[in-house]
């Protein structure tokens, strides 16, 4: 078989396997399903699973690593001076896969997935350390703690969540720039603590 048939096969089956997660997610929630329903579902074979997989929550995990690896390639081109731009990009991305993230973030999904998330997103935050939104966007900021990197990631997903359980009332800019708005305030005073 030639490599890019090879390859052809391995996308199909993770597609088909995505897809059976967010429907087996939206029915049953995250923690219900088994490896079992999921191959049923998307008609695949074990194996095949778990050639690509080692199990549902690495299938979930590599998803989201996929969605934060474009996230940080697009964080990374647009530099310090667009900051607003990196949250544009964010809830764009989630609207792209809005399925998937109102299901593992909704009231059938994954606690698990939802401390992932929060994390991930902290670090970003911490790395990055700038002001997403306002007028003072260039100034960077150092963290002694994790507290205000936790609450402003905490602060997104529960926007997300919110945006998506709302149907999506305010376009991807529109909410990032609430988002950032807020977590710029955020900033703002814990640059006051001593």
């Amino acid at each position: 078989m030639t490599q890019s048939a090879s390859n052809l096969r391995v996308r199909r089956t993770q597609k088909l396997l995505r897809e059976a997660l967010i429907e087996l997610i939206e029915e049953r929630g995250f923690e219900a399903l088994t490896i079992g329903e999921l191959t049923e579902r998307a008609m695949v074979s074990r194996a095949a699973f778990y050639r690509n997989y080692q199990d549902k929550y690495d299938l979930v995990e590599q998803i989201f690593e996929e969605a934060m690896s474009a996230l940080l390639g697009a964080v990374g081109e647009m530099g310090r001076e667009h900051p607003p731009s990196i949250w544009v990009t964010f809830f764009e991305h989630i609207a792209h896969y809005e399925r998937l993230y109102r299901a593992l973030l909704g009231s059938s999904g994954s606690p698990w997935f939802v401390r992932k998330m929060r994390a991930a997103l902290s670090s970003l935050v911490k790395e990055r350390g700038h002001l997403p939104h306002g007028p003072d966007a260039s100034v960077v900021h150092t963290f002694s703690d994790e507290f205000v990197p936790d609450i402003v990631s905490t602060m997104f997903v529960e926007a997300i969540t919110w945006w998506l359980e709302q149907g999506r009332p305010y376009t991807p800019k529109e909410i990032a720039t609430r988002s950032a708005l807020l977590a710029s305030a955020l900033f703002k005073e814990a640059s006051t603590w001593q």
